[in-house]
C-alpha cells in the first residue's frame, strides 16, 4: 500500500496521454487562453474591494501592496508555466504533483483545486446576484427570492436567518453559465472573451478618465499605515494594528493577494490549447502582468481622486466618480461589474470539471461519469452539469460565505505544491524537453514557496480548521474508494516494470481499454 500511495505517474506517460482518443479539443490560441486568465482574475471586486482595503489598511501604498502580492504570484506563476509546457493535459496542479510526489499527494491536491473552485463559484454567484439587483428598482424581484435562506453573520460570528426561500438571481445565472460550457470550449472562450472585452474596457475608462481629476496632495501621507503588517496565526510580529487586525503595506499584500487567484485556471485548460507548449505559459504569465498593471493603476487613480480615508468602502470607484460630478460614470462601472463576475463565474465552473477529467482518467473517481467527453460538444458534460447543480445549490441555499476564506488557503497550498513540484521535477526528470524552463532555479520556486508560506501563516486559524476538515472528507473518500480503483494500482505497477513505456505511447489507452469502466466516445 506504501509504495502506491507514493508511487508517481511518470511523465512519459502524462506525454502518451495527450495522444490518446479520449481528449478535448484543441481549439484555444494564446489570446483566449490569456482572456481567460485574465476572466478568472479580475472581477467586480476592482471597483469595491480596492477602496475598502486602500481605506482601511493600506492608503495609496496600497499600490506597493499589489506589486508585491503580483511577484509572490510571478514566482508561482514561472512554476505552472514550467509544467504546462512539458506536460500540457487536464489537470493543472493535480497533474504535477502526482507526476512528482505521487499518488496522495496528487489526491489531496485535486481535492483542494475542487474545493477552491466549486465554493469559488458559489460564491461568486453570490456576488453576481447582489450586483445584479443592486441595478433593479426595489422590490421587482420578491424578497423571498433574493437570498439564501441562512446567512453567516461576521459580526455575531453566528448563523441567521434571512426570511428568504431562495438566491434565485443566482440559480439562473449558474444554471446560463452551465448551459454554455456544456456546449464548447469555443462557445465559452468566445462569450468569456466578450466579458473580458467589456470589463477592461470599462477599467481603461476609470483609469484614462479618472487621471484627470488627481490631486497630488492625496498622495499625501503616502503610507499612513506604515510598510508592516506582518501576521503569523493572527499575531502581529512587525507593523501596527487597527480594530486588532494588522494594517500596513505587508498586511494590504496578504489581503489583495486573493484578487489575484484564478491565473492558474489557465493551465487547466492546456489540453484544450493549440499550441499548448509555446501558448499556455504566455498566457499564464501574460493575464498576470496585465492584471497587476490594471490594479495598480486603478488603486493610482482612486487615491489620487479621493483621500484615503474618504475613499467609501462600500463603492469605492462608482463614489470617487460621484465626487467630481460624474455620476453617469457609475452605469459605465455598474455593467463592467456584472460582465467581470460572469467572466469570473465561467472560468471558474469550466476548470472544475477538467481537474475531475483527469482525476477520472487515473481510476481515483468514477471515470464512466468524470471522464465522460460529449461525443458532439468534446466537453466533459456530465462533470460539468454536476458542478453546476453543485454551485446552484451552494449559491441559492446555502451559507456559502462561511466557507470562502478556504478557498484562499486552499490556493495557497496548491501555489506551494506546484513551486515544490518543480524542484522535484527537475531532480528526477533533468533531461526531460521543457519548452518553457523557470529562470533562475532553486531561487524562484524557493521564494515562492517562502512567500505563499508566508501568506498562509497570516490567516486565521480558523481557515486552517476548515482546510483540515475538508482534507479530512477528501481522504477518506481516496482509502474507500480511489486507492482501491487507481490505474496506478491495477496496471501502470506491473506494465512500466515489466514492459516499460511503448515507443507510441499507446500504453494508458491499452491500460484504460481493459477497464470496463472507462467509456467509449
Amino acid at each position: 500500500m506504501g509504495s502506491q500511495l507514493f508511487a508517481r505517474k511518470p511523465l512519459e506517460v502524462l506525454l502518451a496521454e495527450m495522444k490518446g482518443e479520449h481528449r478535448l479539443r484543441r481549439v484555444l490560441g494564446p489570446v483566449q487562453l490569456t482572456a481567460l486568465g485574465v476572466g478568472a482574475v479580475i472581477g467586480a471586486g476592482i471597483f469595491v474591494a480596492t477602496g475598502e482595503a486602500a481605506h482601511n489598511v493600506g492608503g495609496p501604498a496600497l499600490m506597493i501592496s499589489y506589486i508585491v502580492a503580483g511577484i509572490t504570484c510571478v514566482f508561482a506563476a514561472l512554476c505552472y508555466a514550467e509544467f504546462a509546457s512539458m506536460a500540457p493535459v487536464a489537470g493543472s496542479a493535480y497533474t504535477y504533483a502526482y507526476a512528482t510526489m505521487g499518488e496522495l499527494f496528487g489526491w489531496i491536491i485535486g481535492w483542494d483545486l475542487v474545493l477552491e473552485y466549486a465554493v469559488g463559484s458559489a460564491t461568486v454567484a453570490n456576488g453576481w446576484s447582489s450586483f445584479f439587483q443592486s441595478l433593479l428598482p426595489d422590490g421587482l424581484i420578491p424578497h423571498v427570492l433574493t437570498r439564501a435562506p441562512i446567512i453567516y453573520d461576521d459580526a455575531a460570528h453566528q448563523f441567521v436567518k434571512t426570511g428568504s426561500i431562495i438566491n434565485l438571481p443566482a440559480v439562473i445565472i449558474v444554471l446560463i453559465v452551465t448551459a454554455v460550457l456544456v456546449k464548447g470550449i469555443r462557445e465559452s472562450a468566445s462569450f468569456n472573451a466578450l466579458m473580458v472585452g467589456i470589463k477592461v474596457a470599462a477599467v481603461l475608462f476609470v483609469i484614462l478618465v479618472g487621471v484627470f481629476y488627481i490631486k497630488g496632495e492625496n498622495y499625501t501621507p503616502y503610507a499612513p499605515y506604515g510598510w508592516g503588517g506582518l501576521n503569523l496565526f493572527g499575531k502581529t510580529v512587525w507593523g501596527e494594528t487597527v480594530g486588532g487586525k494588522p494594517v500596513g503595506m505587508l498586511a494590504g499584500s496578504a489581503i489583495i493577494f486573493f484578487a489575484y487567484i484564478g491565473f492558474d485556471s489557465v493551465s487547466t485548460h492546456a489540453e484544450e490549447a493549440k499550441r499548448p507548449n509555446r501558448d499556455v505559459p504566455i498566457a499564464i504569465v501574460a493575464s498576470l502582468l496585465i492584471c497587476t498593471v490594471l490594479y495598480v493603476l486603478v488603486v493610482f487613480v482612486l487615491t489620487g481622486m479621493v483621500k484615503y480615508n474618504q475613499i467609501d468602502t462600500g463603492a469605492g470607484v462608482s463614489e470617487a466618480f460621484k465626487s467630481v460630478r460624474l455620476g453617469w460614470a457609475q452605469v459605465i462601472i455598474a455593467a463592467a461589474g456584472v460582465a467581470g463576475i460572469t467572466s469570473v463565474l465561467l472560468v471558474m465552473m469550466l476548470s472544475a470539471p477538467r481537474v475531475f477529467l483527469a482525476m477520472a482518467r487515473d481510476g481515483l473517481v468514477p471515470p464512466s461519469f468524470f471522464a465522460a467527453v460529449h461525443d458532439r460538444f468534446k466537453t466533459p458534460w456530465k462533470s460539468t452539469i454536476l458542478v453546476g447543480t453543485f454551485v446552484a445549490i451552494g449559491a441559492g441555499l446555502l451559507p456559502i460565505k462561511a466557507l470562502l476564506e478556504m478557498t484562499n488557503i486552499g490556493t495557497l497550498f496548491a501555489f506551494t505544491v506546484v513551486c515544490i513540484a518543480v524542484l522535484i521535477m527537475r531532480k528526477t526528470n533533468p533531461n526531460a524537453e521543457r519548452p518553457f524552463r523557470c529562470p533562475m532555479v532553486p531561487v524562484v520556486p524557493i521564494l515562492g514557496i517562502m512567500m505563499c508560506l508566508l501568506l498562509m501563516f497570516s490567516l486565521p486559524w480558523e481557515n486552517w480548521v476548515r482546510l483540515i476538515g475538508w482534507m479530512i472528507i477528501g481522504l477518506a473518500i481516496y482509502f474507500f474508494y480511489s486507492r482501491h480503483h487507481s490505474f496506478m494500482k491495477k496496471y501502470l505497477a506491473h506494465e512500466i516494470s515489466a514492459h516499460g513505456i511503448s515507443p507510441a505511447g499507446q500504453l494508458i489507452d491499452e491500460i484504460k481499454e481493459k477497464d470496463e469502466q472507462f467509456p467509449k466516445p
